[in-house]
């Protein structure tokens, strides 16, 4: 296939393009910056395409590939490293949320309701929260796993009878 009709027929693929990068992005500047960069990965490895397949499928794979890498990228971006001796990856992504006003009243009514439970309900929801696995918190505590998924269930669901104002539902 020469460069020409390689060119014409990966244009001809443009509006498919762009609806399922609008599909992975949700915005129509990000869908337009990955329709890019995928045209131009795929004029750079032209050479990679074999002839006898699916150019179509092809450019939806650099499409997919290309959002993964840039959303892992921005994640790794957002991560500060805690240097204590385990080292964990912490995610400190700002919040836009985090500004509005009404969010801090919002925010200090669900962290008086989540200090109000029971030590045995507090601990496990509030290490779950903070992003630590069924089995670590099982291991901290000495309980079984089940019974530390049990009470962040029990935990959330009183939550959720004391906080029935902010259930959008």
């Amino acid at each position: 296939m020469s460069t020409v009709e390689f060119n014409q027929q990966i244009l001809s693929f443009r509006k498919p393009l762009e609806y399922f990068a609008f599909s992975l992005t949700h915005n129509d500047d990000d869908a337009q910056d990955l329709v890019q960069d995928t045209y131009m990965k795929a004029v750079a490895y032209k050479d990679k395409f074999r002839e006898a397949t699916n150019l179509k499928a092809w450019m939806y794979t650099i499409m997919k590939n290309t959002f993964i890498n840039n959303y892992r990228r921005q994640i790794k971006s957002r991560t500060i490293i805690d240097q204590s001796e385990d080292l964990y990856y912490l995610s400190n992504a700002p919040d836009a949320r985090d500004k509005h006003p009404g969010s801090m009243y919002n925010h200090g009514e669900i962290f008086k309701s989540v200090n109000a439970l029971q030590e045995e309900y507090r601990i496990p929801f509030n290490m779950h929260n903070e992003g630590y696995k069924y089995k670590e918190i099982a291991d901290y505590l000495k309980l079984p796993i089940g019974t530390v998924k049990s009470r962040i269930f029990l935990a959330r669901k009183k939550l959720m009878d004391v906080l029935s104002d902010y259930n959008p539902n």
